[in-house]
């Protein structure tokens, strides 16, 4: 809508004017709205109920396998999820422990409530941000066609520079139990109507998905001497990097609240095939597309029928409520039948429902209709984050808001918008997979998508994007100097190790025969030890008088960084070759129709995509190899004809 027709009306009304209006105040929302305000811009945050700001409804959950990574990064940015978890985490895990540094994940068990309670307080504290409950109904753009301001269902106009939309799951939302359909949003909240009409209007391409809630049960009635105990870890560094440089520490095992599993049973299978003929999700009710990786437990059983039983895990939604998640048995079954479902389970043969699994549908943008700035390609102004982007999970909208966010901001500010790349980080794979890919699912971050996941690891997230978060203006002077002061140890202490040589003596042979290692010939130095297996900074204290007193988190980094040194030399190589293309920017307005042997549906396929350089147009499927060397000696010819 026209923002003059919006104020032509009868009732229509300027209520407000911004820098950035922020549209949706789920975890991409409030990211984006802290970004914009912290780098002072004028920002207002709209949200359909200010009671349930950055609400957690398919999880209580922080975190995990590579999506430890991306709050990290969000952190690193100067972001506001990491330290909104550490504040309300109720217990703390590293995965993947076994497996290595590349892919080692922190994941937290929150407080659900007081995390939302916790994100409301800092952002009504923060500088230049309003938070408004209001509908938002109509994006509102100016005569040249570029994004201006919203309209409530009020009738109220609010003008603004840019805005960003952060609509989660609640676009023509409706929830689905069986026969039961509900026009919704998530846990019974109200849904956003009007605003997907008036993107389609605008020339926004939409599509519709899916995702699931499991059931919620009160944990008096369950018994937990059937299922299997996890307790939380104590050596685990808080979210924040900012946290972790001021020594904050986990909380006792003691002190955290524990989760626990159970596997499915024959009784399970039995009840969810004897009634697939009520499934929304086979009948035909359920149009959206819904996630690959984390599908309804009915649609696990019919998916992988060589699997006689699927792991449940029963975690704790807070220390002040009976309620617990049965994480992994999401489901659009009926009530009735989810009950007996519920009962089938080891523990929970009594267990009491509170809240009913449902599935979820929900309109979203095509995301191949976005640049990697996460800026609309049609409709100039507008910024889209999170799940209205195709992705799911709190973290992936997190990572996004943080960049939207930033964008948008820099753009009113006339200063060069950022774009953070597959070697810089998981949130420049996610959005990178998304814009140059697009997906026909909730798309989720895996650390298998991230080809130099070995660099992109969580514990020097910082070393690979506080300076962008700097430069930006999200993060303090304190901040960058502790910042500085820390890579600075790091390298220091790195060349130490490497200088100081120590003799094989007995001792030391002793202290290699216990992690299996043999005494060398002849001296070695400090770093040459530490790339053996086994072999750690702390296991060479005793033959290292001059050992310096260091944070953890410093000798942590120089042993990785030694242990590893020479594969991150070849991943280094490989993200020095990526780069190499995309510097090689591509003009907007290139005439791919005119370049003489690229073949038909690559000319098509970049005509529709526009890549701004060459790397992101070689991702794009139906670009192949051939194409991008007749697209390079094209870039090449044009520019010697300008030089």
């Amino acid at each position: 809508m026209n923002v003059k027709e919006a104020l032509d009306l009868k009732t229509g009304y300027e209520a407000g004017r911004s820098d950035v209006i922020v549209v949706g105040a789920g975890h991409a929302g409030c990211e984006a709205a802290h970004a914009a305000a912290k780098m002072g811009l004028k920002t207002i945050l709209f949200t359909l109920s200010l009671d349930s700001l950055a609400n957690l409804p398919c999880n209580p959950s922080i975190g995990g396998t590579s999506k430890g990574q991306l709050v990290r990064e969000v952190d690193s940015l100067g972001g506001i999820m990491g330290r909104i978890a550490d504040k309300c985490r109720v217990q703390m895990r590293m995965l993947n422990r076994s497996k290595g540094p590349a892919v080692l994940s922190p994941r937290a068990q929150m407080d659900r409530s007081m995390y939302s309670i916790e994100m409301k307080h800092a952002l009504e504290n923060l500088d230049n941000l309003s938070i408004k409950q209001a509908h938002i109904t109509d994006l509102l753009t100016d005569d040249e066609g570029r994004a201006c301001g919203v309209k409530t269902n009020g009738d109220a106009v609010y003008i603004s520079k840019a805005v960003v939309i952060c609509s989660g799951t609640y676009m023509e939302s409706r929830t689905i139990r069986g026969e039961v359909i509900v026009e919704s949003g998530p846990d019974g909240l109200p849904r956003s109507e009007g605003l997907s009409a008036s993107l389609k209007e605008l020339g926004v391409p939409l599509l519709r998905f899916k995702t699931g809630t499991p059931v919620r049960v009160n944990s008096r009635s369950v018994d937990f001497s059937k299922m299997t105990r996890q307790d939380g870890e104590e050596d685990c560094p808080p979210f924040s990097f900012e946290n972790e440089m001021n020594g904050m520490v986990m909380e006792p095992s003691s002190e955290q609240m524990p989760c626990y599993s159970v596997w499915t049973t024959d009784e399970t299978r039995s009840v969810i095939e004897d009634n697939m003929d009520r499934s929304p999700l086979y009948s035909g009710v359920i149009e959206g597309i819904g996630p690959r990786y984390c599908p309804s437990i009915e649609d696990k059983f019919m998916r992988f029928k060589d699997k006689s039983r699927h792991q449940i895990f029963v975690e704790p939604m807070g220390r002040h409520t009976n309620e617990m998640y049965l994480q992994g048995f999401s489901t659009s079954l009926p009530e009735e039948i989810q009950i007996k479902m519920v009962h089938s389970l080891p523990g929970l043969e009594k267990a009491e429902i509170q809240r009913s699994a449902y599935a979820i549908e929900y309109d979203l943008v095509d995301p191949l209709s976005i640049k990697a700035t996460l800026e609309s390609k049609i409709v100039p102004g507008l910024y889209t984050a999170g799940q209205i982007n195709g992705s799911s999970g709190y973290e992936e909208a997190a990572g996004q808001g943080i960049v939207a966010g930033i964008n948008a901001a820099l753009k009113v500010s006339g200063r060069e918008e950022i774009i953070i790349d597959r070697s810089q980080g998981y949130i420049g794979v996610l959005i990178d997979d998304l814009v140059t890919k697009g997906t026909n699912e909730p798309y989720r971050m895996m650390t298998s998508r991230a080809e130099y996941r070995l660099f992109l690891r969580q514990d020097n997230a910082d070393l690979r994007l506080t300076p962008i978060g700097y430069k930006a203006g999200l993060i303090s002077e304190e901040r960058y100097a502790k910042f500085m002061a820390k890579k600075q140890a790091i390298e220091d202490e790195k060349a130490r190790l490497k200088s100081v040589f120590i003799a094989p003596t007995e001792e030391l042979g002793r202290a290699l025969e216990s992690v299996g290692q043999t005494i060398p010939k002849s001296g070695a130095s400090l770093a040459e030890l530490i790339r053996r297996p086994g072999v750690t900074y702390d296991l060479l204290a005793p033959f290292d008088p001059g050992r310096p007193e260091l944070p953890g988190y410093v000798t942590k980094a120089c042993e990785t960084d030694i242990e590893y040194e020479g594969y991150m030399a070849l991943e280094l190589e490989k993200i020095r070759k990526f780069k190499d293309l995309e510097r090689i920017k591509i003009p907007e307005d290139t005439d791919y129709s005119r370049i003489r042997g690229l073949r038909l549906e690559a000319s098509q396929k970049l005509s529709l995509m526009k890549p701004s350089n060459v790397g992101m147009a070689s991702r794009i499927s139906g670009v192949s190899p051939a194409d991008c060397e007749v697209l390079l000696v094209w870039l090449e010819q044009q520019r010697r004809s300008r030089a």
